[in-house]
């Protein structure tokens, strides 16, 4: 029998991947490698599942035997993979070797960890996987008062989702403004103010040096010297391309593991692609992104060559106090905002010195116009 083509991770970018191969090729070997138990769900939902009631098993659509059985697919749940031999196709876990004739990697990006002092900085919580989300849910039973630390993305999100649940929410960030990289000004202001009166508190432009435990939960003492008490505290401040593995086999790297259009690494036989891989300069840790490099992928394995292509992709903000649609301008693009306020609804436009549309951001009403406005600026790749 031929090694198999072995893909490392088992989320929204393994699964998908697999997906769309196996509708080109149904019998070729195929082993997945997952660090957690495998099950397919929907990562996206992790940021609003309280207010819709949903316990992590209940966001599991297909557990690993589900998933190993519509694959055709050998799924290796609870494993680590500790190298990566590019030379003699081979993956070392903590299962043992294995070897592939092509290798996937959809190892995705674990949370930032900021370094904070205090007894208790080690107990700061991330929810970035099904496993976590579970922590989270046990340890947030009977609590009142929860700090997240980052305003960004999904710090908003979660912080829309628990007040929709009566838990008092602290958001606190260094920035000036909630999602101080997606949003111009007045429109930063305008989702503030509808948060606000969901009950967040916000401690902007301050960021928490100690954290220490507390008769009751937690003290956070800010950088400008006031103090917050806390139930639980739970830290968004960003993810990191998962990439350490593939860095020491010497496979190239800068944000994230860097591939062609082809999704192809400098490796042979290896890809990448997801929240780890980095297409043309751009790291895209959204669904639409992965969606369309998982089609690119999946017809690359198959002997179809193709190039991924990324048109304008709008966000939209799981945040159900204030509508929300974003689409930023690319990181290389230079312009200016112009923002237009109704009633009920806010339109931000990112133009260039000569009038291209380069970005946009909705809110209220106004995110109708997500599709109209999108078809206007040109493909991100």
């Amino acid at each position: 029998m031929s090694d198999p083509v072995i893909i490392i991770g088992s989320g929204l970018g393994g699964y998908t991947v697999a997906r769309e191969w196996r509708k080109r090729d149904s019998q070729t070997p195929l082993m997945l490698i997952s660090a957690d138990g495998g099950e397919s769900y929907s990562k996206p939902m992790l940021s609003n599942a309280l207010d819709k009631g949903k316990t992590a098993a209940a966001l599991v659509m297909a557990d690993a035997g589900k998933m190993a059985e519509t694959l055709n697919a050998d799924i290796r749940t609870r494993v680590r993979v500790e190298a990566i031999d590019p030379g003699q196709h081979r993956i070392v876990t903590t299962a043992g070797e294995y070897r592939y004739s092509k290798l996937v990697l959809a190892m995705g990006a674990n949370p930032i960890r900021l370094m904070f002092k205090g007894n208790a900085a080690n107990e700061v919580l991330s929810v970035n996987n099904l496993d976590d989300y579970r922590l989270f849910r046990e340890q947030l039973q009977d609590k009142q008062r929860v700090t997240i630390i980052g305003a960004g993305l999904i710090g908003c999100e979660f912080a829309n989702d628990l007040c929709g649940q009566g838990v008092q929410v602290q958001l606190v960030d260094l920035a000036e403004q909630p999602l101080g990289r997606l949003l111009p000004q007045k429109m930063a202001a305008t989702v503030q103010q509808a948060l606000s009166q969901t009950g967040v508190s916000w401690y902007l432009g301050r960021s928490v040096k100690e954290i220490n435990s507390a008769q009751h939960g937690y003290q956070l003492d800010l950088d400008d010297g006031s103090r917050i008490a806390s139930d639980l505290v739970v830290s968004a401040v960003g993810l990191q391309p998962v990439t350490d593995i593939a860095v020491q086999a010497g496979i190239d790297c800068n944000r994230g593991l860097v591939v062609n259009r082809q999704l192809r690494t400098s490796a042979s036989d290896v890809y990448a692609l997801g929240d780890c891989a980095e297409v043309e300069g751009l790291v895209l840790p959204f669904v639409m992104p992965l969606m369309n490099a998982a089609r690119t992928l999946a017809a690359n394995l198959a002997g179809d060559e193709s190039e991924v292509s990324y048109p304008a992709m709008p966000v939209v903000v799981k945040t159900p106090a204030i509508p929300l649609v974003v689409c930023p301008p690319s990181a290389n693009q230079q312009g200016s905002w112009t923002e237009t306020a109704q009633d009920d609804s806010m339109v931000s436009l990112c133009r260039s010195a000569d009038g291209e549309l380069l970005g946009f951001a909705l809110c209220g009403s106004a995110v109708d116009q997500k599709a109209k406005l999108a078809s206007q600026i040109k493909p991100w790749l």
